[in-house]
């Protein structure tokens, strides 16, 4: 009787076999950090979303507040004509914090940065009880709509709200 063993064209096969798997597998591990970038994005969006659907569903305004300098934003509620973060403030049971906004120094977001944010001049996004852009708390004047941008590692990306219909669209520089 015969030892058996592998002959070296099933070993050769097997070796190439591992070869293509790493070399299609090895670039997904490399663009770990734009995904977590993109899910900055992605969260963002979500929360934005939220804040205008639940304007509409509870018939009141309801603010983002972005605070690039902290890398960070916030959702409040709107209830007069000043906007006061620290009692109105909407909470997430779901988050670590509570606060319903997020704070992109955290590791899973990949180093994603806030570098601007601006509607109508300021750094705040304001929805009115029907979920569309507004200038002003409890304000009437429809928004001219803004821009925020977040930079992580390579990439740029940017979130359009339009003043008219508080539509989102995302994209990439």
């Amino acid at each position: 009787m015969r030892p058996r063993g592998y002959t070296l064209i099933e070993i050769l096969i097997v070796v190439t076999i591992l070869g293509i798997s790493a070399a299609m597998v090895v670039p997904m591990v490399g663009q770990a950090g734009t995904f977590r970038v993109r899910s900055s994005v992605r969260t963002l969006v979500s929360d934005l979303t939220f804040a205008q659907s639940d304007a509409m569903a509870f018939q009141q305004g309801r603010a983002v507040l972005f605070v690039p300098d902290e890398n960070r934003y916030m959702v409040v509620r709107v209830t007069g004509p000043v906007l006061d973060p620290e009692n109105d403030a909407m909470y997430d049971p779901t988050r670590a914090n509570d606060i319903l906004g997020m704070d992109f120094d955290e590791d899973r977001f990949g180093g994603a940065t806030i570098t601007g944010a601006s509607f109508d001049g300021e750094p705040v996004l304001i929805f009115d009880e029907m979920g569309a852009p507004v200038t002003q708390p409890q304000g009437t004047t429809p928004s001219a709509g803004g821009l925020i941008t977040i930079v992580g590692g390579e990439d740029e990306y940017w979130i359009a709200v339009d003043g008219f219909t508080g539509h989102i669209t995302t994209g990439r520089n």
